[in-house]
């Protein structure tokens, strides 16, 4: 009954797949492992390719016992536990998965047993770590980061695990599996419970979660994200409130979807209705730190002002024309009147001479002089 993921997952580094980067002949996670050495690191990297199995390796390699815990659910508690733990000469690497989960009190409480020694730290997170892990915490731990898997890399892997697989259900496979290592072995697994064997039509059958039937980067995604945008940018709360539930019913990412309605605050609401970019940062944090499934209401909710919002493109096209000018003539000298008059020879030269706090005198450079990107300024 263990999972294929587990039973496929590398004890050591030759039958590891992909972070070639990490890995490879000479570089620092493959010398770290070869020399025993033991230090405190963080693993950051999207889902699926190979944070925890990275983790059991340097373990192994170092002779330590291993701890494996969720931030999501250990505390303070559990940490106190490995510690007090009686291991004698045995080193302890504790492996914490979701490391952003811990809080500041729970990173502070950590903090001690990594910095004297007490424990190895192997944290791991698909966020920044530099936002997400507290500066004290952070500056013990060196920082790798994990690729998301290639096709290649799907495709060895998932040859490794079913070697007769046919092409046809191979690609559906790895495109389905989006670079997620463990998702598409759980397919796999799925698949061969309920068939005994793996076929194109079996793969599809076996996919009964409707995360797992959401190409993220297939045709489909395209269509449902170009249609929420649209259906906001034409002022139709009802459609856009559908396909925002297409997405999430479907898994998507609260936070890709909460992206994008950032930008279309500023790119179609823009100046009409400025709060819209307050709502829709608010709602990506809100999404950021509830996740969900609470999170799609914050969604619902941003995505309801943003399509009833009026709708004003101009401070985007502006911007865009300004980007022409930059890209066809290139670095325009700066007026004298504006610039940095930051030395004495800059002085003598005119740098800043005349300027006024609200000058009215046009300070375009000179080729673009009286060049208008917003009609009406």
């Amino acid at each position: 009954m263990e999972p294929l993921a587990n039973r496929l997952r590398p004890t050591d580094l030759k039958d590891f797949i992909g972070q070639s980067h990490l890995v490879g002949e000479g570089k620092p996670i493959r010398l770290a492992i070869e020399q025993k050495k033991r230090f405190s690191f963080i693993l950051w990297g999207p889902p699926g390719v190979g944070k925890t199995t990275l983790a059991r390796i340097y373990a192994q390699a170092l002779g330590a016992k291993f701890y494996e815990l969720s931030a999501v659910a250990a505390g303070k508690g559990d940490i106190a536990k490995i510690v007090d733990e009686d291991t004698g000469d045995e080193p302890k690497v504790l492996f914490l998965d979701e490391i952003h989960r811990f809080n500041k009190a729970q990173q502070d409480y950590l903090l001690p047993f990594v910095e004297k020694g007490i424990l190895t730290l192997v944290g791991a997170t698909t966020e920044n770590p530099s936002f997400e892990v507290n500066r004290a915490l952070l500056s013990r731990c060196r920082v790798f980061v994990l690729e998301q898997h290639t096709e290649d890399d799907m495709r060895t892997l998932f040859l490794r695990a079913v070697p007769d697989i046919s092409e046809d259900a191979l690609d559906w496979l790895i495109a389905v599996a989006s670079g997620d290592a463990r998702q598409g072995l759980t397919i796999l697994d799925a698949t061969i419970s309920l068939y005994g064997s793996v076929s194109l039509e079996h793969l599809k059958e076996a996919v009964q979660s409707r995360h797992l039937k959401y190409d993220k980067g297939g045709e489909e995604h395209h269509n449902i994200i170009s249609a929420f945008i649209k259906s906001m940018r034409a002022s139709q709360p009802d459609a856009a409130l559908y396909y925002l539930a297409r997405m999430t019913e479907s898994g998507e990412d609260p936070l890709y979807i909460a992206r994008r309605m950032v930008i279309f605050a500023s790119e179609d609401v823009g100046l009409a209705q400025p709060t819209a970019l307050v709502v829709a940062n608010a709602a990506f944090e809100a999404c950021r730190v509830i996740g969900y499934p609470e999170c799609v209401i914050n969604l619902a909710h941003a995505t309801s002002y943003l399509a009833m919002a009026k709708k004003d493109r101009s401070a985007y096209a502006a911007f865009r024309a300004a980007e022409s000018d930059v890209r066809q003539y290139g670095e325009l000298p700066v007026p004298l009147l504006i610039r940095n008059p930051v030395t004495g020879l800059m002085k003598e030269m005119g740098y800043g001479k005349g300027y006024e706090l609200y000058t009215k005198e046009d300070l375009m450079p000179e080729k673009l002089k009286n060049k208008k990107y917003f009609p009406e300024s």
